[in-house]
């Protein structure tokens, strides 16, 4: 039986509510979906609803409280917000919050991403380049994400992720190609093959949006923050790793990019190579 992550995850109920019957639990993908009915004596505005485990783990989960009045509140739990404050109404701001950072932590979390980013880097040639092209990347993973969150594209996960790994790997090898002293085209305008493969990383993206959910009456505004809560956290990711190597340079009078370029290089296309090998047995 393969185990599902976040299946072992319950919800924590106020003290003054208590649940009505069974909870409905349907596994779909890697996703759990569990529905409970409850009674409360009082109004759960201003109630906490905790998820017990949640802090332990990686998942992220999504909290749908929908009132008897017809209206519906979420919110979005990970290990640093292990809980859901009910609102008397829920604005627009706090869908925006939560979404976004789902998304920061999502790509700070996923190390296929990462390194795809890393070699995103390496291809750039200065600092304007580098954002133009992680901002295409952006670009690019937001379409296809919008259309499988949406459901205009559909593709089964696990090719998707296998497709993902031999993205990194031609990143690598572009980035040693790179190094022969003749400038390809895609390390004139990285940009393009940024946007390229941000298509297909986007179905990654999709996955993990999926699990969760978008709030009903606010899916473009979910979208949007998701997007942004990835670019920032892209983002954050290259400044810390431009800081960190400007320090020890100096620290250490290292010399230009040269060797260390084609060390990281090597590094990520093998670390590439063990993921398509790892992933075309899952698709097998």
């Amino acid at each position: 039986m393969v185990k599902v992550l976040g299946e072992e995850l319950r919800p924590v109920l106020p003290e003054h509510c208590q649940s009505i019957g069974d909870p409905g639990t349907e596994t779909v993908g890697i996703a759990v979906v569990q529905r409970w009915e409850i009674a409360c004596r009082e109004s759960l505005e201003g109630s906490l609803i905790e998820v017990s485990g949640v802090a332990a783990s990686k998942a992220s989960v999504v909290v749908r409280v929908a009132l008897a009045d017809g209206r519906v509140l979420s919110g979005v739990l990970n290990p640093d917000q292990p809980a859901f404050a009910v609102p008397a109404r829920q604005s627009m701001l706090d869908v925006a919050k939560s979404y976004s950072l789902f998304g920061f932590h999502h790509i700070l979390g996923g190390l296929d991403h990462l390194v795809f980013v890393l070699g995103l880097m390496l291809l750039a040639a200065n600092g304007r380049q580098l954002i133009a092209t992680v901002t295409s990347f952006t670009a690019g993973h937001s379409v296809t994400l919008s259309l499988a969150v949406l459901g205009f594209v559909d593709f089964p996960p696990a090719p998707v992720e296998m497709l993902i790994a031999v993205s990194i790997l031609f990143l690598a090898l572009e980035v040693v190609r790179g190094n022969d002293g003749s400038p390809t085209l895609m390390r004139r305008f990285p940009w393009m093959l940024a946007f390229g493969f941000g298509l297909l990383h986007g179905l990654g993206f999709a996955g993990a949006l999926s699990e969760i959910g978008l709030p009903t009456g606010e899916i473009p505004l979910a979208l949007l923050s998701f997007n942004l809560g990835i670019e920032v956290g892209q983002l954050v990711f290259c400044g810390l790793l431009v800081a960190g190597y400007l320090m020890f340079r100096r620290l250490l009078r290292l010399p230009g990019l040269g060797s260390g370029q084609a060390i990281a290089a090597y590094g990520i296309g093998s670390l590439s190579v063990f993921w398509v090998l790892e992933r075309v047995a899952a698709v097998l």
